[in-house]
């Protein structure tokens, strides 16, 4: 895409970047600078006292070259870059992914690392290369875009929309008592790093088989697990759940962190924890919120509705301190994507979109019928049963928003009887969608 700004006689493309433009590329974006990259509040998915993790150096100019090697051989990173007059101004990038949606997967262009110069901001920059992605996810077949946003009020003027939610709680370990259970037949076992990169893919497979909103893993995505200490923080620890076979059923990874202060010692940071079956979920737990010489017990990036706090005798022990949405939406190709995922109840909805202006073919009347297995989405000239945004629709993708509370905001308006409730039950899923990393 090549623009000439008239006003000040500037040639500007929009393009993906040439492999010896790739340094040039990074530049742009604030991960690269050391920059924040991060809306400024307490983060849900970071486990310290902090609000967010420290900030980084600027990446050397080895990493860059190591991570220019490793992106131009990725066939599923898509780059796209501003030029003006030959200088990259602005950056961004989408990331081919899969993610799980109510009875089936649906393909994802994941948009990530973005950002635009100090001072070429406020131009547009942005919003011509998300239509450039936009452009490009749909030449893929990927009917489905989303992002994690790094500022809130960025990104619904392109139609996101927040679709997952994430907690950080903590449990304070005197509080911290299970309910009785049955015996586990199976054992936990501390286990080193290599080990543990040999159990999270197999665990995490079978968990986005069937957890909506999660997300395919890129490759190498737990080759970065170690058992060399972080600084202060201390290294990594693994703690395995075997089933009565002997076959990893669950697994997590904490750490103890040291603290300079008395009211920040004896806490246990979980950092990621997973399991296949009530059995191994709770031994996982009941071994991590007592753990010797501990206090509290913090864990982040969590589910909204983490089963644990129905196995406390005290439920008012997990106290979540911060909450934060995770995932955004945003529909692409709207026939395509929602003929990729099940109803829960059958019926027939009529609905009309007519603000997409980005992705024009959307904005009509469709018809969504789901009957059991089958389903399908067609353009229709009858009376619609209510008109949604492009965001709110995006929002409800996943089934883990509230229909009446959009439509209570303005994002849906009803023309006949019960169309929100129908919206509603045909849409809403339980449990909330989670996706338990990004991108």
């Amino acid at each position: 895409m090549n623009l000439v700004d008239a006003m000040a006689g500037m040639v500007t493309e929009v393009r993906p970047p040439r492999n010896d433009e790739m340094f040039a590329y990074y530049r742009a974006l604030p991960f690269a600078n050391g920059l924040p990259n991060w809306e400024p509040a307490d983060a849900a998915g970071h486990g310290g006292p902090e609000p967010w993790p420290p900030q980084r150096t600027p990446a050397s100019v080895e990493q860059l070259r190591k991570r220019a090697a490793s992106d131009i051989e990725d066939e599923s990173f898509h780059p796209i870059a501003t030029f003006v007059d030959g200088r990259c101004v602005g950056a961004s990038a989408t990331i081919s992914f899969e993610v799980t949606v109510p009875g089936g997967t649906a393909r994802m262009a994941g948009v990530t690392a973005t950002g635009v110069i100090a001072t070429h901001r406020r131009r547009g920059y942005l919003r011509q290369m998300m239509q450039s992605m936009f452009d490009g996810a749909l030449e893929r077949g990927e009917p489905l875009a989303m992002l994690s946003a790094s500022e809130g009020g960025i990104y619904g003027r392109f139609g996101f929309s927040p679709a997952t939610y994430r907690t950080r709680w903590e449990l304070a370990r005197h509080e911290a008592a299970l309910l009785p259970a049955e015996p586990d037949p199976g054992s936990l076992e501390l286990v080193d790093a290599a080990q543990a990169r040999q159990a999270w893919p197999r665990v995490h497979a079978h968990i986005r088989a069937h957890r909506i909103g999660e997300l395919s893993p890129l490759p190498g995505h737990w080759d970065g697990l170690s058992d060399d200490p972080d600084g202060t923080n201390g290294p990594l620890r693994y703690l395995i759940h075997r089933d009565r076979l002997g076959n990893v059923d669950g697994i997590a990874n904490f750490r103890l962190p040291w603290s300079p202060t008395a009211d920040r010692a004896g806490t246990l940071v979980i950092e990621a924890l997973e399991a296949l079956n009530p059995v191994a979920y709770r031994s996982l737990w009941g071994l991590l919120i007592d753990f010797d010489l501990t206090k509290t017990v913090v864990a982040a990036g969590r589910p909204r509705d983490e089963p644990l706090r129905w196995m406390l005798t005290n439920p008012r022990a997990m106290r979540i301190t911060r909450q934060s949405d995770n995932l955004w939406a945003r529909l692409l190709d709207v026939p395509r994507a929602l003929t990729c995922r099940s109803y829960p109840t059958p019926g027939e909805l009529r609905f009309t979109i007519d603000d997409d202006r980005m992705c024009p073919a959307n904005n009509r009347t469709w018809l969504l019928r789901s009957d059991g297995p089958a389903t399908t989405c067609v353009p229709t000239d009858e009376r619609p049963d209510l008109t949604i945004t492009l965001s709110a629709l995006s929002t409800v993708y996943l089934g883990g928003m509230s229909a009446s509370h959009l439509a209570y905001a303005g994002h849906i308006t009803p023309h006949t009887d019960g169309a929100i409730g129908r919206l509603a039950r045909m849409f809403r899923t339980d449990p909330e969608p989670h996706n338990s990393f990004g991108f």
